[in-house]
């Protein structure tokens, strides 16, 4: 008696794991419903489901920089604002300040020469439209049939992204013509991409 009962018992257990296994429901690369996730405690916590309300605001105007005409890139800067922060361009749940966006219109890292050359995305974005990344990588991930790229310069802040099942939120660029910043909502980093199209 006692070996159908273990018998039952394992084969109910097993059957439920799957239940258990969902992190989120509706998957795939279409909207799911959005709104404030949970924040932990402290006073400029990164990521851990925090979506921010809005994109950054508009930067300051800043006079074009001269080119570099040595050989040796510019170091790049620092984002790590607080111990325990990560060091690329991330957002404080704590009235959603947008860490590393302050570079303006003339940031050469983020100029194109034809903005919008496929198009602009037809999707919905901002706070309440999350989208699971499907697949791809730095160079052209995808989701729910619409493709993007990362731009160049922000290709080291995507190391730790899962191209296969992080959640982003796209907001607009203010600063930057052609360009969408995706904002993963695990990691609280945020990145610029370009509208690849929809093939």
């Amino acid at each position: 008696m006692k070996k159908p009962t273990l018998l039952l018992t394992l084969l109910f257990g097993l059957s439920t794991l799957p239940a258990f296994a969902q992190q989120h429901p509706g998957g795939g690369g279409a909207p799911r419903g959005g709104g404030q996730a949970h924040a932990t405690a402290g006073p400029a916590h990164v990521g851990g489901g925090h979506i921010p309300a809005h994109g950054p605001t508009r930067a300051p105007a800043r006079p074009a920089a001269p080119p570099n005409r040595g050989h040796e890139e510019a170091p790049r800067p620092t984002f790590r604002d607080q111990q325990g922060h990560p060091e690329a361009p991330h957002v404080h749940a704590e009235g959603d300040r947008w860490i590393g966006h302050e570079g303006g219109r003339n940031n050469a890292h983020y100029h194109l020469d034809h903005p919008w050359e496929h198009g602009r995305f037809g999707g919905e974005i901002g706070r309440n439209h999350i989208y699971r990344i499907e697949g791809g990588g730095r160079d052209r991930f995808w989701f729910g049939g619409f493709f993007f790229g990362v731009a160049p310069y922000d290709f080291d802040y995507t190391s730790e992204w899962l191209w296969n099942s992080d959640d982003i939120v796209l907001y607009d660029d203010p600063d930057d013509p052609g360009w969408y910043l995706a904002y993963n909502t695990r990691l609280g980093t945020y990145v610029h991409v370009q509208y690849l199209g929809n093939q």
